[in-house]
């Protein structure tokens, strides 16, 4: 009988036909279960493969793996394999883009973790940094065995990184990973001296909690407490040029500056602290200050004060540096006062420090997160503005509005803030341009009178919710009334605020007040500057030596005279001032 014959006899025969439907089930049984065992021996050969080291081998095996089928069960785990034997051969770019498949088509994987940490070794191999630490985003660590191991891999490949830019900016973009900070700290460490971002080094170890000696950031000198200090003024005092008359002073500045550090050296020797004050006329000459550093009594001096003018800087860190004396600038915000040299320190908050306050503030106290920012044509207003914008995006600030003004276009600032669109029926100004209510804050970076006069009048003018934030040095000039300051709810960068009832303060007006007859007026007095700086400066001696800095870093915030006191930052200078605000006539630190 022919197969057409019997599969017709099927029909016309029920038991045949359940015969015939038994036998093909076990024949298509039976050919799976082969299919099956091919699969597994396939899978087995090609692993033996791999073992054994014989990568061509074994990619050929696992390759007819990796096409997809119901019966085989070894296609993720075959995927897998495949690529780590085209790694082993040193083909890169397949093993890379077979691990991308795998993460693509089985995402739910439970071996997800291995396939993100070989992908992160071929960035980190091929120097994507980034692309590897975003890759090692995707490893759940969820057990010590995991976390260890991308750890290992990580310190490896940052170890191998000499440059410290390129650890800074993964650091910056991953700021709590303690691997990428000790091979920060580790890669500046091993840098020449001369050439170390001593700041940023500085930053990481305080960041991490690393070991200073183990980076050369510990103090490599000893404390030094004396009975006595000699304490060295590089000032130009000009005595070439003065005269007895009741007149101000070419350099007023300065003389009021040394009067002050004279009366609080008076205090601090009734307190038993006892310093000399040697003052040196630099006469505002380069050639007169290096000759200057060359007498022996300034190369043994405990502290230099000074220098006050930018184009002394140089020498004067550099000598700081060479004879490990510390200087500090008791006057100035710029940190070119301050450079690389570990000795050398700002008692004013830096022009940085002021913008990122400033920013620190609008963030944490204004509800509506939009503000403006306008800043003068000089370079320490370009430095604080830049400051602000940096941290202002970090905190979520959205400025809506930056630009510099110079005296030419100092005018457009009222076009900005006051141009009206509507007005009432008695022809007063009812909306604006830039809408009623649209901003929170203006935030001012200049001392400039032509550019801080026409945003506090336009301000005025609009009546609405805008804060200006803006600096103390404002409060000397006439030509603002001091009711403004109250009426806008203006605050201000005040490093150098003392209530006017505070007694320490009382004491010395008094004193003054006896010696010269009369106080100064100004907000700004460099003798209580001066006063205040001296008093810091002084007991810190008295309780920290010559080398005041790791006291002042162990303890963190420091007494001073008359201010908030001072607390040294990782840009050593002071991080620790207030803004003040008027209420009631009455200026008041904000809280």
């Amino acid at each position: 009988m022919g197969v057409s014959e019997f599969a017709m006899s099927g029909k016309r025969n029920p038991v045949l036909r359940l015969f015939l439907v038994l036998t093909w089930a076990l024949l298509i049984l039976g050919s799976s279960t082969l299919h099956a065992q091919d699969f597994k021996r396939q899978y087995k050969n090609a692993k033996d493969f791999l073992k054994e080291g014989k990568y061509n081998l074994a990619m050929e095996s696992f390759k007819p793996l990796l096409v997809y089928d119901k019966n085989n069960p070894y296609l993720e785990y075959a995927s897998f394999y495949y690529a780590l034997a085209a790694l082993n051969q040193g083909y890169i770019a397949v093993a890379r883009d077979m691990f991308i498949q795998i993460k693509k088509l089985y995402p739910d994987w439970d071996q997800q973790n291995e396939v993100n940490y070989w992908l992160a070794k071929i960035y980190f191999d091929k120097g994507e940094f980034f692309q590897a630490m975003n890759t090692l985003r995707d490893v759940k660590q969820e057990d010590y065995i995991e976390k260890e191991e991308v750890a290992r891999l990580k310190r490896h490949y940052f170890n191998r990184i000499e440059d410290p830019e390129v650890l800074r900016l993964l650091w910056e973009e991953y700021p709590s990973d303690p691997d990428i900070g000790r091979s920060l700290a580790r890669s500046i460490a091993q840098q020449p001296f001369a050439q170390q971002d001593r700041v940023l080094l500085d930053t990481v170890i305080r960041t991490f909690q690393l070991p200073r000696e183990k980076y050369g950031a510990a103090s490599n000198v000893q404390p030094v407490l004396k009975d006595h200090y000699n304490v060295s003024l590089l000032f130009p005092f000009l005595t070439a040029t003065l005269d007895p008359s009741p007149v101000k002073k070419k350099n007023q500045l300065v003389l009021d500056l040394y009067e002050g550090m004279r009366m609080a050296n008076d205090t601090l020797s009734k307190m038993g602290v006892n310093i000399s004050l040697l003052a040196y006329d630099t006469e505002r000459d380069p050639a007169v200050l290096r000759r200057l550093l060359d007498k022996d009594e300034v190369k043994n001096t405990d502290l230099l004060v000074g220098p006050i003018f930018r184009e002394e800087i140089k020498p004067v860190l550099e000598f700081s540096e060479k004879y490990q004396v510390n200087m500090i600038n008791p006057v100035s915000n710029n940190s070119e006062f301050v450079g690389q040299n570990p000795f050398s320190f700002l008692y004013q908050p830096s022009l940085e420090t002021l913008g990122r306050r400033s920013a620190e503030l609008l963030a944490k106290r204004i509800r509506n997160k939009n503000c403006m920012v306008f800043y003068g044509d000089q370079l320490k207003d370009s430095i604080q503005a830049a400051s602000f914008l940096t941290r202002a995006k970090d905190l979520g600030l959205n400025v809506v509005w930056a630009e510099r003004f110079q005296k030419e276009t100092a005018a457009r600032i009222i076009t900005i803030l006051a141009t009206p669109t509507e007005f009432d029926e008695f022809k007063n100004p009812s909306q604006w341009k830039l809408a009623l209510d649209s901003i929170g804050s203006i935030y001012v970076a200049s001392d400039n009178p032509l550019i801080y006069t026409k945003v506090i009048s336009s301000v005025e003018s609009r009546g609405d919710s805008v804060i200006i934030v803006g600096s103390e040095a404002w409060l000397d000039n006439p030509s603002v009334d001091l009711n403004k300051y109250e009426k806008l709810h203006m605050m201000l960068t005040a490093p150098n605020f003392t209530p006017l009832n505070f007694p320490p303060f009382l004491d010395f007006r008094k004193k003054f007040i006896r010696t010269h007859g009369s106080f100064p007026p100004e907000y700004m007095n460099y003798c209580k500057i001066g006063y205040d700086f001296m008093m810091c400066i002084g007991q810190s001696m008295k309780q920290y030596g010559v080398y005041f800095q790791d006291g002042w870093k162990k303890d963190g915030k420091v007494a001073s005279g008359l201010t908030a006191g001072y607390r040294l930052s990782p840009q050593r200078d002071n991080d620790e001032f207030p803004f003040i605000y008027f209420r009631h006539g009455e200026m008041h630190p904000v809280e």
